[in-house]
């Protein structure tokens, strides 16, 4: 009988999933469930049965798992991406332990209707261990920014956060005075338009007005700052049309383009890939996945109406003009599918010519 063992096609070698047979020292593989107050962690020794779940604080777990690697083991941790950030993975990975961020995931695989912390906990240590013997669909881990990658990163979302604030306060001033029939211009709270407003309003109502108005100017003012900031940061080349406030936000939603492997890579993260449903000899294909990051889907999207006007020899965008162009005749069903396929294909020539396979004037740009 033969008990060799082989290597299939299109596994991950033992070596790309940190597997080595002659390994000497022990391996604890520990899954972690991440709350604000406490850390539900369960372990496994080498390939024995995972332990009962034990609870940490966030100040004993680091300590705990030092402690383990100076008595000569191998650690390996993986805990979800929970809105905690990396300052865990960071401290562990200082510490000398393997540690990988997944996205989140329902852990209850057999739907068995029973979710406790241990449960997730024995669950992740039960994947991590396939994992690291070679199975690499075993964990969906997710690339973890750098510091200055993530500061970066903070600053556009702040910008998008304060926008939003803007909006609502926006809204819920022309909401007041829609509802008693007076004019209500779009942006009514600034200094031209108000000065014009204000003679036609009646006394009672300027005061609740005069609550939110300078609230709004302070966040235009801080909305302003921060997008000088971000423009001042684009880089001095870019495809013409994408302005360079959307090129600065795209460079922070991706961090880094190199980290794609090929073009499928790229479309996943934008989520703008069509759904499918196929079995048998059916096939069906639907709505985009919304897979991935949502700024950067947002971003390419407000991107590729920018193209329709700014480049319309672009090829994705001149193949489909018939659709999107000036005086189209066609539904909103069909320019939503033209334009978000626009998007997925700048995309990818973004990631070509950031990664040096391709110039731009080859891929129908013009900076």
């Amino acid at each position: 009988m033969d008990y060799t063992l082989h290597h299939h096609v299109g596994a991950a070698s033992p070596e790309a999933a940190g597997f080595q047979a002659n390994r000497t020292r022990p391996v604890i593989k520990i899954g972690l469930d991440v709350h604000a107050l406490f850390y539900m962690a369960v372990a496994q020794h080498d390939h024995a049965t995972p332990g009962a779940p034990r609870r940490f604080t966030p100040e004993q777990f680091v300590p705990w798992v030092s402690s383990l690697i100076t008595a000569g083991h191998e650690v390996h941790v993986v805990y979800e991406s929970c809105g905690f950030g990396f300052g865990l993975q960071r401290a562990l990975t200082a510490a000398g332990a393997t540690c990988h961020v997944i996205s989140p995931q329902a852990l209850d695989e057999s739907r068995s209707g029973v979710k406790t912390d241990g449960r997730d906990a024995r669950t992740l240590c039960l994947r991590l261990d396939r994992y690291v013997q070679g199975n690499r669909n075993a964990l969906s881990v997710i690339r973890v920014p750098t510091e200055a990658e993530e500061q970066r990163r903070h600053v556009s979302r702040q910008r998008e956060q304060l926008v939003r604030h803007r909006s609502k306060m926006q809204a819920q001033g022309r909401c007041l005075l829609v509802n008693h029939g007076l004019p209500a211009p779009a942006h009514w709270w600034m200094e031209q338009t108000w000065s014009r407003l204000i003679k036609l309003l009646p006394g009672w109502i300027v005061p609740m007005l005069e609550v939110t108005r300078p609230v709004l100017l302070s966040l235009h003012a801080q909305i302003l700052a921060l997008s000088a900031r971000l423009e001042a940061a684009a880089p001095r080349e870019a495809p013409r049309g994408l302005g360079k406030l959307t090129t600065t936000i795209l460079g922070n939603e991706v961090c880094d383009w190199k980290r794609f492997n090929n073009r499928r890579e790229v479309s996943s993260y934008t989520g703008l890939c069509p759904g499918e449903h196929s079995s048998g000899g059916k096939r069906k294909q639907g709505h985009v996945t919304k897979h991935g990051n949502p700024r950067l889907r947002a971003a390419l999207v407000e991107c590729a109406w920018r193209l329709v006007r700014f480049q319309p020899q672009y090829p994705p965008v001149r193949k489909r003009m018939h659709l999107l162009g000036k005086g189209a005749r066609a539904t909103g069903a069909a320019r939503k599918k033209a334009i978000v396929t626009v998007a997925r294909h700048l995309a990818v020539d973004l990631w070509r010519i950031h990664t040096g396979q391709c110039s731009a004037a080859k891929l129908g740009l013009q900076l």
